[in-house]
């Protein structure tokens, strides 16, 4: 797969057509995401650069409209056929830390031949630092800043409603901040205290 990686500035204009595409709270979400990747990037040891382009483009697939799964699919269409295959594969990996299509809270609205790929991409792939990076940042990480997981994820269940995985997802992605936190030797909260108790006490 394609190594080749945008600068931010490349990610950033990106992020801003696609808004442009379809204007939402999504792309400061976006923005959230990747300021808290590349902070727990650099206390971990790992690349903040890449932390930060990765999740400045995890969904950069909404860039189509209001779609569920499809955004998955759309972003690592559009990133492959700019040649940045391994950042597009942030966008198939971000919504699932639990490695099964059937948890994706919201509809299936890619084709056949779209499940299938997402699918044989689930099963054939072992996620490294930067995948479990951006979905860990994607569950504390809103529109207007870094909360509680339990705030993010109630949110999205809301909107979303459960599936027969919700609880298997949520407990990976508790499992994503006991893993970093262990990289880190610290709780990642600690690296976003005072807004995290903005965000989620307000």
């Amino acid at each position: 797969m394609d190594s080749k990686m945008p600068t931010r500035d490349e990610a950033e204009n990106l992020l801003i057509w696609a808004h442009g595409q379809n204007p939402g709270p999504w792309a400061d979400h976006c923005r959230v995401v990747a300021r808290a990747a590349e902070t727990i990037a650099i206390k971990c040891g790992l690349d903040g650069n890449r932390a930060y382009v990765s999740g400045l483009l995890h969904d950069i697939g909404r860039y189509e409209g209001i779609r569920g799964l499809h955004h998955v699919f759309a972003g690592y269409e559009l990133l492959k056929s700019k040649g940045y295959g391994r950042i597009g594969e942030i966008c198939l990996s971000h919504s699932f830390p639990y490695q099964n299509i059937d948890e994706f809270f919201g509809i299936n609205d890619c084709s056949l031949e779209e499940t299938e790929i997402i699918i044989s991409f689930l099963k054939d792939n072992e996620y490294n630092d930067y995948d479990k990076l951006i979905q860990l940042c994607d569950a504390i990480g809103t529109a207007s800043g870094v909360s509680l997981i339990e705030v993010r994820e109630m949110d999205v269940i809301r909107r979303h409603g459960f599936t027969e995985l919700t609880l298997e997802k949520i407990e990976a992605i508790f499992g994503l901040k006991a893993y970093f936190d262990k990289l880190c030797a610290m709780n990642v909260y600690d690296l976003f205290y005072d807004e995290i108790r903005e965000i989620s006490f307000r």
